[in-house]
């Protein structure tokens, strides 16, 4: 996996997305966002009560204590993630990564071009890490505890939409391409005819 801090010669411009600009491929990857939350959510409530997650049988305290950790869990589920995407970015070479957040997305970006393996290993990074994670964790959890944890790992999956999209986006494109992502989109580049 490689990361280059200047595009090689020959390479054009095949492909560019940004999420903030794009309101059509917006509402599509936000759609399939609320899609994936629903096959996760649905068939679970039949597993695990969410009537758990509003369980007061021991109390009002542990009632606003769930609440609150969901909260706070779910923000630090999105800074996160981000730092997985910069960890994945790392690995593959980059110096500088660049975090933000545009009010409807965070983001990890940078000004490298990473090829084709690498930024599909930098995409999929966070819903594998924080999958298996979450899973392990749902596993040893009380069963009132369970939906705090669940929504988290909904939010993975659910919330990684774009990064599946771009995934089954750019599998499809050559192989040679190399791909600048700036956070909110990104650009991409192949030699190939």
């Amino acid at each position: 996996m490689k990361s280059f801090n200047s595009l090689p010669q020959g390479y054009r411009e095949i492909y560019s997305i940004d999420l903030q600009k794009n309101k059509k491929t917006s509402l599509l990857v936000n759609s399939v966002a609320l899609a994936i939350a629903a096959v996760f959510t649905i068939p679970m409530i039949f597993v695990v009560p969410i009537s758990t997650l509003f369980s007061m049988d021991k109390g009002l305290g542990a009632y606003c204590l769930r609440f609150g950790s969901l909260l706070i869990l779910c923000i630090l589920y999105m800074i996160l993630h981000e730092v997985v995407h910069g960890i994945a970015m790392k690995m593959c070479g980059t110096k500088k990564v660049k975090y933000g957040f545009t009010g409807l997305y965070a983001f990890a970006g940078s000004d490298d071009y990473y090829d084709k393996k690498s930024y599909i290993f930098i995409a999929l990074a966070p819903i594998v890490v924080w999958g298996i994670v979450l899973l392990i964790v749902n596993f040893f959890v009380p069963t009132e505890w369970f939906w705090v944890i669940y929504l988290i790992q909904i939010t993975n999956i659910s919330g990684a939409a774009g990064d599946l999209f771009v995934t089954i986006k750019f599998s499809r494109l050559p192989k040679d391409i190399l791909v600048k992502d700036y956070g909110v989109g990104m650009h991409v580049f192949s030699k190939a005819e």
